[in-house]
């Protein structure tokens, strides 16, 4: 029986498919790097580097006073008073920024009060330890609307007001200038005298 002949160049590209094909089923066998299953040394290095980096965490802060937007912010945290009063539009006018630590850092829940000009810069942009002042008082200018209607004789209509001159006015300078609070009368500032501080 004769043999069909083949071409010199199909018979080399046959041979060259042999090999690549004994080649390949070698390094299967031995468990070489190729393997079917393990990820080759390039693919691990991109997923390493498409991993998103993780956010940096935020501060929230209130801003109030003389400033042209006061409210809350969120800032990076390492975030400086600076950087709160920036966010909050800059200061007014009126502002009395020598009252205020520019450069103090700023913690999660603080209150940056920037004063306005002529009234005194008390706790200006400082951390306050707590929600009341020392001896259990309430801070006529850290306290919240919720600190302030818990007052006896306030109740949140008075506290609104209370909040709202301290924004327009800036900080209080003395427990005297809740008379000028629309609700607080001489009777009621007497009796909150010895509830609140600054």
């Amino acid at each position: 029986m004769e043999m069909p002949s083949i071409s010199r160049g199909r018979a080399l590209a046959y041979g060259a498919l042999a090999l690549v094909l004994l080649t390949l089923g070698g390094k299967a066998l031995l468990g070489g790097p190729d393997r079917a299953g393990a990820p080759a040394a390039g693919l691990r290095s991109e997923a390493v580097l498409d991993a998103e980096p993780a956010q940096a965490p935020e501060l929230v802060v209130h801003v109030v006073g003389a400033v042209r937007r006061p409210g809350l912010y969120r800032l990076p945290d390492g975030s400086r008073v600076d950087d709160a009063i920036a966010k909050a539009g800059g200061p007014t006018a009126k502002a009395l920024l020598a009252g205020v630590n520019l450069a103090s850092p700023l913690a999660d829940g603080q209150q940056v009060v920037v004063p306005a000009k002529g009234r005194a810069a008390a706790a200006a942009g400082e951390v306050e330890a707590g929600p009341t002042a020392a001896g259990g008082r309430v801070h006529l200018n850290t306290a919240t609307l919720e600190q302030l209607d818990a007052l006896p004789g306030v109740g949140p209509v008075t506290a609104q007001r209370i909040l709202d001159y301290r924004e327009e006015k800036g900080a209080f300078q003395s427990v005297d200038e809740l008379d000028a609070v629309s609700g607080i009368g001489p009777a009621r500032l007497e009796q909150l005298r010895e509830l609140v501080d600054l």
